[in-house]
């Protein structure tokens, strides 16, 4: 018998922090999605400042609108992405950053696909040029070690320039690898695990988390992870960046 049978989930709600496993994730197509279902882990409804999505898409699917900047992650399969006068076709690990405003579709000429989505209203710093149109892959740029840890190697996936006003990072640990302090912070974060798996430490709860699951954390929320079995764990993350706390939105 499944655990949703007896009515339990590893998944977790508290004030600081959410941990939302796949069986209780939830699909519904969003406005002016086609042939596409999306599971909102995190949105203004939750305290968010940002909105975190998985998108699953059919042969035929498209995306709908985009509510502020767009990030996208390919999980799974090809994505079509049509801006400007660019297009790129992304594979798995390929993204792309998509300003406020921007003219575009990305929709699924294959027979499915499925993505990290993340959206924020973009907010401007005075005397800064607005961010630009980026496609790229996460294999394009070399992993750098976490405070000297080379046990530890983050991937940026967003420029460090002050136009951006979000970053987006993929974090891999070697098996028994570990953040070096608990982190309590500003920032708030969307993580999603995209392998292996691990404990990670949220307020005073210790969770086990694996691929497929998300987090929450919201400002100052106490928060650790250390990977646990044979193979790296890995999770794609999220953070509001670059902005003075006293004038976020």
């Amino acid at each position: 018998m499944t655990m949703h049978h007896l009515g339990e989930t590893r998944s977790r709600r508290a004030a600081d922090h959410l941990l939302q496993t796949p069986d209780t994730f939830v699909w519904a197509a969003l406005p002016r999605m086609v042939n596409c279902t999306a599971c909102v882990h995190a949105a203004p409804a939750l305290g968010a400042k940002f909105t975190q999505y998985t998108a699953r898409f059919e042969n035929g699917g498209k995306l709908g609108s985009a509510f502020g900047s767009r990030f996208v992650f390919v999980l799974e399969g090809t994505l079509d992405l049509h801006a400007n006068d660019r297009h790129a076709t992304l594979g798995v690990g390929g993204y792309c950053f998509l300003p406020e405003g921007t003219s575009h579709t990305i929709s699924c000429s294959g027979t499915a696909a499925r993505a990290v989505v993340i959206e924020k209203p973009y907010q401007s710093l005075q005397n800064t040029p607005s961010p630009q149109l980026l496609i790229a892959s996460e294999a394009s740029i070399p992993p750098e070690p976490l405070m000297g840890d080379d046990a530890l190697g983050v991937r940026a996936l967003l420029p460090p320039d002050a136009a951006y006003d979000f970053a987006v990072n993929t974090m891999e640990y070697q098996p028994g690898a570990s953040l070096s302090m608990v982190e309590i912070h500003v920032m708030e974060h969307g993580l999603l695990m995209l392998e292996g798996g691990g404990i990670y430490r949220l307020g005073d709860s210790w969770y086990p988390v694996t691929k497929g699951d998300f987090i929450w954390m919201a400002p100052y929320c106490p928060q650790w992870f250390g990977a646990l079995g044979k193979q790296p764990a890995k999770y794609l993350i999220y953070k509001d960046w670059n902005r003075h706390p006293g004038e976020q939105r």
